[in-house]
């Protein structure tokens, strides 16, 4: 789920009801696909999110996750593009449903089933959202972006209160004291990273680094640097 830039960084926009799990289900999402599964470009996968949302915030959200994933697959040799879509098409719902009462992730599982993107990456999508969709993330893909999507904006939100407004001179120690700081981006959900490392059998600082190193090459483009 995106963040929107504040005073102190990214702001979650997440909206929880007390002891509500939203766990509706239209479509059979553990069956697969059928014949209409399609292979779709990133051109093609960034023009289905512009499709659907509109916020800028959004857009680099979904860059950034995308980046993280993209690397994260190459460091542990699988997909790389199958990994980047499921980062970049996570949120696709995300403007039109806002919370997760009204039915963040599962409305995008079946927008992206609608669509036919392959299994995996609808999995991914609902898994992502494990606590309000029901679908537990078990692969390494989907263990990787439930972890990813949120460490993501923390990362950024760490950047952007830094004089350089720059990942360039960030390093872990400076996030790691962030994390600690539970008055600093008070939205992230912390307990969903740490849930996350567990599954993927890693540090918390092993994971920020990759994060910091992944979103480097496309800071500009989420939204972090000074400007020129």
């Amino acid at each position: 789920m995106p963040f929107a830039a504040g005073d102190m960084g990214f702001r979650r926009q997440r909206h929880r009801r007390d002891f509500f799990v939203f766990f509706v289900f239209k479509n059979d999402f553990k069956t697969g696909g059928g014949n209409n599964v399609m292979k779709y470009t990133r051109d093609e996968s960034i023009a289905f999110f512009k499709e659907h949302n509109s916020e800028d915030m959004y857009f680099r959200h979904a860059l950034a996750v995308e980046a993280a994933m993209k690397h994260l697959a190459r460091h542990y040799g699988e997909d790389e593009e199958l990994w980047a879509r499921a980062g970049l098409l996570h949120d696709i719902d995300w403007e039109i449903t806002q919370s997760v009462e009204a039915g963040h992730p599962v409305k995008g599982g079946e927008m992206l089933r609608e669509r036919g993107y392959e299994e995996e990456i609808i999995r991914a999508e609902l898994a992502h959202g494990w606590e309000f969709s029901g679908v537990k993330p078990e692969s390494r893909m989907e263990r990787a972006l439930y972890t990813i999507d949120e460490l993501t904006g923390f990362v950024a939100a760490v950047a952007l209160v830094r004089p350089s407004r720059s990942l360039s001179d960030l390093e872990v120690k400076s996030v790691k004291k962030k994390w600690k700081d539970k008055a600093f981006a008070r939205g992230v959900d912390r307990g969903v990273v740490e849930r996350g490392a567990k599954l993927m059998e890693e540090s918390l600082e092993w994971l920020i680094e990759q994060t910091i190193e992944a979103l480097r090459p496309v800071e500009r483009e989420i939204g972090l640097g000074m400007p020129e």
